[in-house]
């Protein structure tokens, strides 16, 4: 004898709905498909399971008695599917780092949100995954990037989150807080902080470049809060995303100001490899992710500025 789940599926549809049809109906089957799984249980049993009785399918004593027992498998496998789902099934890994740009600031807000949900799932941030997280992802060594600057790879698939653009960020004291927006020429006389290398540099490459500028001075540094800081301290200037820069900005640490319309907007994705089929607590994360405006998390409520006007100058 070999019963099997279905079997039992079967033998409850048919008590409850007194009808093959409707059993099939039920059960997503073809009445043909659940009159021959039916007739493979009796075979195997060697007995009749159900009888007509006023034109419903009523079952034996034999039936009766496997009813009683497939409800009570079928009531136990459903308990453990739903303890599975809350404790077990969203037991996991989500291995995740961000591109060029190491300022997780906005980070605890999006996981405090999923481990709520998925308590279970451990979110580790690859760091050492930073500067090239595509070659991280095709390694098998990260699960998901959040990224700006996309690579051409059938392998990779990309999840739009959210457009951010960039900001010139200076000391509150800087020549060029009294601007509207900041053009490439008004880089000429500055020292700029820039992340290495400066080859694949935004700001040089797709921005004073075309214009025929040359920076006084191009210092390269590795971590977006050390480059904040020098700023900070008058070392230099530098060109971040807005989101990267919103709590000093949103303190009056620093202002930023935008670059000169048309300025220069980057887009904002999660990567993952395309043949991966992540569980559902990935696609949770990356929900997540894109649910709000992340800048809303970055200024719930952000202190006066020490200068007449916001910290962020709206580009005109």
């Amino acid at each position: 004898m070999n019963l099997e789940i279905r079997h039992l599926k079967l033998v409850a549809a048919v008590a409850e709905t007194g009808s093959i049809t409707r059993a099939g109906n039920l059960l997503h089957l073809t009445q043909s498909a659940l009159s021959h799984q039916l007739r493979d249980a009796e075979e195997q049993l060697g007995v009749a399971l159900f009888e007509r009785k006023n034109a419903r399918m009523a079952p034996t004593s034999a039936g009766d008695r496997l009813l009683q027992s497939a409800r009570a498998v079928l009531a136990e496998l459903d308990r453990a599917a739903s303890d599975i789902h809350k404790n077990g099934a969203a037991r996991g890994l989500i291995r995740f780092s961000t591109q060029c740009h190491s300022a997780y600031h906005w980070f605890p807000s999006r996981l405090t949100l999923f481990q709520k949900k998925f308590p279970a799932v451990e979110v580790q941030l690859v760091l050492e995954a930073t500067y090239n997280p595509f070659e991280a992802l095709l390694e098998g060594k990260l699960d998901l990037a959040l990224v700006c600057d996309p690579i051409r790879n059938r392998k990779i698939r990309y999840t739009p989150l959210f457009e951010d653009d960039v900001l010139i960020v200076v000391p509150p004291r800087h020549r060029l807080v009294a601007r509207d927006f900041v053009a490439p020429q008004d880089f000429a006389a500055e020292s700029v902080l820039l992340y290495p290398p400066k080859a694949e540099s935004t700001l040089l490459t797709k921005i004073l470049q075309p214009a025929g500028i040359q920076p006084r001075k191009i210092q390269e540094v590795l971590l977006t809060e050390v480059i904040l800081e020098m700023v900070i301290g008058g070392l230099g200037i530098a060109a971040l995303p807005r989101w990267a820069v919103a709590p000093q900005v949103a303190s009056g640490a620093l202002i930023g100001v935008p670059l000169q319309p048309p300025g220069y907007t980057w887009q904002w994705s999660v990567a993952q490899l395309r043949a991966h089929h992540p569980p559902a607590y990935v696609q949770e994360f990356i929900r997540l992710l894109a649910s709000r405006p992340l800048l809303s998390d970055f200024f719930p409520r952000a202190p006066r500025a020490r200068r007449r006007t916001s910290p962020f100058k709206p580009a005109r």
